[in-house]
């Protein structure tokens, strides 16, 4: 009996040691698969910049150990990887394909490229893939359609292009198809309407084309669908009123036509609704109060029509409405103020009436208010002031009246340009710290006193624009050391007294413009220490000479400079332009036609006048690659520097109305970007230089009223101008003017009426000719003054490669996606 006893454990460790040894046996293999696996795709990474790999990643230890790398706990096999936010450089080896138990492969945010080798197809149990955020191109595989047990496809943000595969169709088990941000065309395959498990669905930011196929709406489980930013077209279909669990619905930023389908209310889970961007018609139907979970609704940007429906009360989550750019009537809606989780309400530009009612003030949570370009009447209410939280609030382009109410205190922008507003600025301004980005009150009937107080805000403001109204006084002379402007404008004022030297304390300021007042002062060149692109003196009583430019301020970044309807005199300063290198070497991209000031802190962008042929308009928006110089009507004598020749990237030159005399230099044909020439109503002599064809760009030419003589030149551009051009030259002959050239006799200059010194006989003829200078100060009002006659290729200049929206397109989905 002691001798069983002794056999029985004997045999049971026997049994238990060859099981393991059998096991072993079986195993070490297919760990060394994985293993060389691992270490293939190592040596594919060719660059990792925390050294996790090469530190962690070595076979003295054992694969499972490895960071990133999780294992079964039976097999010991590789089940999932992964190497997410590594940061890791390198391409995808085909022998991953071997990782036969992988579950689960998440590779995103990496630097990852080149084409996905065939044999991924290999990994049979692949549930979930997530190689979002690299640089992976090619055609999104066919053979996806192996990964049968796949419930998550995450392919954003990469290079893939061709058309989506069709085979996706097939994987029955998949609920995310995330495709987003890549380079993909054609059209949505129907296919997709198979997959029945399908929650979440985001095609955004590609080429898709084609209409929305109404079988994408047989995948019932849908709580996420995305097709923004394509070229879908056609309308929406009434088919996605099958899809109940949807929650998040965004087509904006298509082509989409038609009606809103009725069966889109049916959807009463939505909380996210975006359809602006599109060309929509038709009204907001009372349907929409049935979306009682809805938090964001955007329409913005569409061809809407009717009124804001009462039904909208219903909609007590709502936290973002945007209806703007669209052509809806009738009144603010009082149902609209009982949605109290209102946060951003942006009904711009539209053509709604009446005024804006006292109960705004139940909207206490509201961040954004803009009611700008609509046909708002009456007061600005009162009760406005009672809103806590609110940041940025735009009334421009209204028909409102009455003065400007106490605002709330916590306001970061306030716009109401283009009322009719009157009366003082309100010292309640002086509490309104929180302004850091823009202060518009340009434009209306204000007058009185700047407040001093301005001065004081201006170490937090961008933007700072009084402009068009009848303010006197002295312009605010109290700007810290800490200003940050970077626009300040105060043009068509009454202002007076001269530029406060505590301008310089503003270090940043890009833009000055206080043209068309009565300010008297000399050139200042203590400005030059600035980074100043933009200088406007127009319309003043500036006087002296600018010759004793002494350089020891640069101007270095100036592109546009007005000093025309002043009292300068003397001779054109030759050391002033030699400093102009922004003219001189141009924008560093000539090709990226960018706007002043297209950043996140500013809002609004400068306006400023150019007065052509007479013409003087405003422009709200000003082009880097824009380059103007004008010193018409001063007093400036003396020769046209040859200097100016060597600006060659200045599109708009304006010396007439002067007393310059001697010759057209010659080296203005090397202004090979210039567009508008004017030197008209001089005392120039001699003939017309030769090489002034060679601008090929020239649509505007103005030579007239001078003492030209010879044969008019011919060839590209000059044989577009007319008589006009050169009429009051009386030795000018040739084409278009209808003196020819057939002695000696014609070709010598008649006296003029400028070699009598009849300055008011030449603002005579100037005027009856209309070449004269720019319309009296006041009279140009608007963003374009003239609709008629304003001369197009200037408009080109600066609205060519127009946005449809500036900075507002940023602010739009502050509220994000989910």
């Amino acid at each position: 009996m002691g001798n069983i006893g002794f056999l029985l454990p004997l045999m049971v460790f026997v049994v238990v040691l060859r099981n393991f040894v059998v096991n072993l046996s079986a195993e070490s293999p297919n760990t060394t698969i994985d293993l060389l696996a691992l270490l293939a795709l190592k040596a594919h990474v060719t660059h990792d910049p925390q050294n996790l790999l090469a530190t962690n990643w070595i076979s003295a230890t054992s694969v499972c150990n490895w960071i990133g790398v999780t294992c079964g706990s039976h097999y010991q096999r590789v089940t999932a990887l992964n190497l997410s936010h590594m940061g890791l450089i390198g391409t995808i080896p085909p022998h991953l394909g071997n990782l036969y138990f992988l579950s689960k492969l998440d590779i995103r945010f990496n630097h990852f490229r080149g084409s996905l080798p065939m044999e991924l197809a290999n990994l049979s149990s692949l549930k979930h893939i997530n190689f979002g955020h690299n640089n992976i191109r090619g055609e999104i595989p066919s053979w996806f359609d192996s990964f049968t047990q796949l419930q998550s496809l995450f392919l954003h943000h990469n290079n893939f292009s061709g058309l989506i595969p069709f085979s996706l169709g097939f994987l029955s088990n998949l609920e995310k198809l995330i495709l987003y941000d890549n380079d993909l065309k054609g059209q949505i395959p129907i296919a997709i309407g198979k997959l029945s498990n399908l929650k979440r669905l985001n095609l955004d930011k590609k080429q898709l084309s084609g209409q929305i196929p109404s079988a994408l709406f047989k995948c019932r489980a849908l709580e996420f669908l995305s097709l923004s930013y394509n070229a879908l077209e056609g309308s929406v279909p009434q088919e996605v009123g099958n899809l109940t669990r949807l929650k998040h619905l965004y087509l904006d930023s298509n082509n989409l036509t038609g009606q809103l389908p009725m069966a889109l209310f049916k959807c009463q889970q939505l909380e996210d609704l975006y359809l602006s961007q599109n060309a929509l018609e038709g009204s907001v139907s009372q349907e929409i109060g049935n979306l009682t979970r809805l938090r964001q609704f955007y329409l913005f940007d569409n061809k809407l029509t009717g009124i804001v429906p009462q039904e909208i009360r219903n909609l007590t989550k709502l936290g973002w409405l945007h209806l703007d750019h669209n052509n809806l009537t009738g009144k603010l809606p009082s149902a609209l103020f009982k949605c109290q989780e209102l946060e951003s309400l942006w009904l711009s530009n539209n053509a709604l009436e009446g005024s804006v009612p006292q109960e705004i003030r139940n909207l206490t949570r509201l961040r954004w208010l803009y009611l700008d370009n609509n046909n708002l009447t009456g007061e600005i209410p009162s009760t406005i002031r009672f809103l806590p939280f609110l940041e940025h609030l735009d009334l421009n382009s209204n028909n409102l009246t009455g003065r400007l109410p106490a605002l709330p205190p916590s306001l970061f922008g306030l716009s109401i340009l283009d009322n009719n507003l009157i009366g003082e600025i309100p010292s309640s301004i002086c509490n309104m710290s929180s302004l850091q980005y823009y202060l518009i009150l340009s434009k209306k009937n204000l007058r009185g006193i700047i407040p001093e107080c301005l001065g004081n805000i201006s170490y937090s403001l961008d933007f700072m624009d009084l402009s068009m109204n009848s303010f006197h006084g002295k312009i605010l002379g109290n700007f810290r050391r800490s200003c940050l402007l970077r626009s300040f404008c105060i043009n068509y004022n009454q202002l007076e007294g001269s530029l406060p030297r505590s301008l310089v304390n503003c270090s940043k300021l890009e833009v000055l413009d206080v043209g068309n007042n009565n300010i008297k002062d000399t050139f200042p060149n203590w400005l030059g220490n600035l980074d100043l692109q933009v200088l406007v003196l127009r319309g003043n009583k500036f006087y002296g000479h600018l010759d004793d430019f002494e350089g020891r301020f640069s101007f270095s970044h100036l592109r546009i400079i007005d000093l025309s309807h002043n009292d300068f005199n003397g001779h054109l300063p030759s050391k002033y332009f030699e400093s102009l290198h922004a003219i001189r070497s141009g924008s560093e991209n000539k090709a990226d036609l960018k706007y002043m000031m297209s950043n996140a802190r500013s809002h609004y962008f400068e306006s400023f006048f150019i007065t052509t042929k007479g013409l003087e308009m405003q422009f709200r928006r000003i082009l880097i690659p824009l380059t103007v110089i004008d010193f018409s009507n001063n007093e400036f004598n003396g020769k046209i520097l040859e200097t100016l020749g060597e600006l060659h990237w200045l599109i708009v030159l304006n010396l007439s109305h002067n007393s310059l005399m001697g010759h057209i230099p010659l080296l203005l044909g090397n202004l090979s970007a210039l567009e508008s020439l004017d030197l008209s109503s001089n005392k120039l002599e001699g003939k017309i230089p030769a090489q002034l064809v060679n601008l090929i760009f020239l649509e505007v030419l103005n030579l007239s009223w001078n003492n030209l003589m010879g044969l008019i030149p011919r060839g590209k551009q000059f044989d577009t101008f007319t008589n006009e051009s050169y009429i009051g030259n009386w030795g000018l002959c040739g084409l278009p003017l209808s003196k020819e050239c057939s002695n000696e006799r014609n070709l010598e200059p008649q006296p003029t009426k400028f070699d009598e010194d009849s300055d008011s006989v030449n603002w005579k003829f100037s005027i009856l000719m209309g070449y004269g200078c720019g319309l009296v100060c006041g009279l140009s009002m608007g963003y374009i003054v003239f609709t008629t006659g304003q001369p197009w290729w200037l408009v080109s200049i600066i609205e060519r490669g127009q946005q449809k929206y500036v900075i507002r397109g940023k602010i739009r989905r502050s509220g994000g996606r989910k």
